[in-house]
């Protein structure tokens, strides 16, 4: 452990605005992936979204889960994905997706499985949302999306400059779209947890790129004669041992969290790691090296009036 930290904190020099275009590639060419696959076969909605019924149980002895399924299928109700929670065979899920049903027809049908299944049966859980309500989720969903995006980009403006603004929006931009691209390419529940890590890790990358911007800002009024390429450089590599070493620990609490949090936080804990991952990347090779597209060294030299007293590269 202390051979890694020694290793992560120790002074680097790594060129990775001369990385830029390789990067730019990358970036450009997963976000056409993430549009395409969006656009060719969507989202594949949970309960959330599409409406539905869920519901978890617990039997008192072990079920035979064929039975379990002809005993619910008798029932005429639609489709039902029944799944086994474990191997011990006494914790299932029901799910069965919208078809335009009503709150109160979906609570009949919920009253039909619980008799069905009859007694020794414990429901743990029951969740009933009408197609009304799934819509209006996407809605929100999207529009919470565009207006955290808006508030990031105001703020970084404000905080910083425009150029900066511009970069960090689509450093974030990217981050959202490959990260509804990999639920789209291998087709992951997407519910409203995914929603909530999106827009966590959005937060999280933004937190990485101003600390990286701040360090951009400083090193612009101590070096005015570097070149910006040069300084950027520099201004990435100050930063990259607590990117490393924040990723890290981040890193570590996901991984506990997508193996022993269960069913009901896969999505989250996949989203947050990709999120974690792509972020990293998108704050080193997206949002920093955008800034060498952009004459910022004339702007604060613009914002300050420098001294004899500033040290010179």
């Amino acid at each position: 452990m202390t051979k890694f930290i020694g290793f992560v904190t120790r002074k680097t020099d790594y060129d990775f605005v001369g990385k830029r275009k390789a990067a730019f590639v990358f970036s450009f060419l997963l976000v056409i992936a993430s549009i395409g696959s969006l656009f060719w076969q969507g989202l594949d909605y949970g309960i959330d979204f599409k409406g539905g019924i869920l519901i978890e149980i617990q039997s008192e002895k072990p079920l035979d889960i064929g039975e379990m399924r002809n005993t619910i299928n008798n029932l005429n109700i639609g489709d039902i994905s029944l799944q086994a929670i474990g191997s011990d065979n006494q914790n299932f899920l029901i799910h069965t997706l919208g078809r335009g049903d009503d709150e109160k027809t979906q609570m009949q049908m919920v009253e039909k499985i619980k008799t069905a299944l009859g007694e020794g049966i414990t429901f743990q859980k029951v969740e009933v949302v009408g197609p009304k309500v799934g819509s209006e989720l996407v809605y929100k969903s999207i529009i919470a999306s565009i207006l955290a995006l808006l508030a990031i980009f105001i703020y970084i403006w404000v905080r910083f400059e425009w150029q900066f603004a511009v970069g960090c929006t689509l450093s974030l931009a990217f981050v959202m779209v490959t990260t509804l691209g990999i639920f789209s390419i291998f087709q992951i529940d997407f519910t409203l947890n995914v929603v909530a890590a999106i827009l966590a890790v959005a937060g999280y990358a933004t937190n990485d790129t101003i600390v990286s911007y701040d360090r951009v800002r400083e090193n612009l009024r101590k070096y005015r004669k570097m070149e910006l390429n040069a300084l950027v450089n520099r201004s990435t590599n100050d930063t990259l041992s607590r990117t490393i070493l924040t990723g890290t620990t981040t890193f570590l609490a996901i991984i506990v969290l997508l193996v022993l949090g269960g069913d009901a936080l896969r999505g989250f804990s996949i989203a947050m790691l990709w999120g974690l991952l792509i972020g990293t990347f998108s704050s080193i090779y997206v949002a920093m090296p955008i800034l060498s597209l952009f004459d910022v060294k004339k702007t604060i030299d613009a914002a300050d009036s420098p001294t004899s007293a500033t040290p010179v590269a």
